[in-house]
């Protein structure tokens, strides 16, 4: 039985909607992308020349019955708006990280879905990628034994970011809330839930200089985190320690730590933000470390697999792996880190899911892709 395309259309047309465009249209049959929209109309005339995509207005897609699934890629404070009128108006929503800024926002979002019986997933999508779903399989095959505890660290430049992507030092652009939430995306999606956080929350110097031409020596206002850890208390029993710091140094390729500690091994993960990357195992009885063969496809720039996941979950009846459930989790785990930092105290998370299933082990490269699509074996 051949499977009909869900056609695709984006909101927000920024720089990561290259990457998105890119992957929904030429890695994936499901998708049919058919139209996007920005309110800088020069961002949409761009995607129209590169993609051959439409230019649409939001009342457009909006009243398109034939698009079931919208993109949502505008920056953070816009994700709470744009996704309760695309639900609103009977879509489903696919939309990068952060579901919402706020958690009560983010708890309406998932109740409107739910209410409407429609679909609502969330990047991150890296942890399905090569590299997270071999650690995962690691993991459940016994290698390193039980995981006892988890450690991850992220540092960057935030100087350099904050001037040229000026939304991450607003709120929700932040190095925990931005970027942080890869490395706990990854850990949620291998360790399941998490039981109580606490931690510690700053925002190092709000005022800074402005180096840019147009406002040199003004005033700069950080308005999110630049620094944030905290300790996590799965509800498997692991113990994880966070830490994630903007106000350190650039290393390109970024070197993040995620490792995973167990009674027979030590896993270290690739990097969280990326879906390829090695992964390495010591056992129990040895001294160095050895690469794990990638046991999954998708290992590289794959944005966008997320989308295509929840149109095989349409198609079939299943849930989506970037589920609402697991998104709001994450955002709830972060606001829980915040709170703790406020009120100094353990703060416990009152939300959970359920993981679903890892990405099917098969073919890799192009031939896994269209694998999968022939097949519809994306469970």
């Amino acid at each position: 039985m051949k499977i009909q395309p869900i056609k695709v259309a984006i909101v927000g047309c920024g720089g990561i909607s290259n990457a998105y465009l890119g992957t929904m249209i030429n890695k994936f049959k499901i998708l049919d992308v058919v139209g996007g929209y920005d309110r800088n109309p020069d961002k949409v005339k761009d995607k129209v020349e590169k993609f051959g995509i439409k230019a649409m207005t939001f009342e457009e897609i909006l009243a398109d019955d034939s698009i079931e699934i919208v993109v949502n890629l505008t920056a953070p404070t816009g994700h709470y708006p744009v996704i309760k009128q695309l639900l609103e108006a009977g879509k489903n929503v696919y939309t990068e990280k952060v579901l919402s800024v706020e958690l009560e926002h983010a708890a309406e979002l998932v109740k409107i879905a739910d209410q409407k019986n429609l679909y609502l997933g969330a990047a991150p999508d890296t942890f399905l990628g090569s590299a997270i779903q071999t650690a995962r399989y690691v993991v459940e095959s016994g290698m390193i034994g039980d995981v006892t505890s988890c450690y991850c660290a992220f540092t960057r430049d935030g100087d350099i970011l904050n001037r040229a992507f000026p939304f991450t030092a607003k709120p929700g652009g932040g190095i925990g809330f931005d970027v942080g939430i890869y490395s706990i995306t990854a850990l949620l999606s291998i360790l399941g839930p998490v039981r109580e956080v606490s931690g510690v929350v700053q925002t190092r110097k709000p005022q800074r200089p402005n180096y840019s031409l147009e406002n040199f020596g003004e005033p700069f206002q950080i308005e999110c985190e630049n620094l944030m850890s905290g300790i996590l208390q799965f509800e498997g029993g692991t113990i994880g320690n966070i830490l994630f710091d903007s106000n350190s140094i650039f290393i390109l390729p970024e070197k993040p730590s995620l490792v995973l500690f167990g009674t027979l091994g030590i896993l270290f993960m690739a990097d969280a933000n990326q879906f390829g990357g090695e992964v390495k195992v010591i056992l129990k009885g040895n001294n160095e470390p050895f690469i794990i063969q990638q046991s999954h496809a998708f290992t590289d720039e794959c944005r966008g697999l997320g989308v295509a996941d929840m149109a095989w979950a349409m198609r079939t009846g299943r849930k989506n792996r970037a589920s609402k459930e697991m998104a709001y989790h994450a955002l709830d785990v972060l606001h829980g880190i915040v709170r703790s930092s406020e009120t100094k105290s353990n703060q416990v998370i009152q939300s959970t899911f359920e993981k679903t299933p890892p990405i099917p082990r098969g073919y890799s490269g192009q031939t896994y892709f269209e694998f999968i699509e022939e097949f519809g074996i994306a469970q």
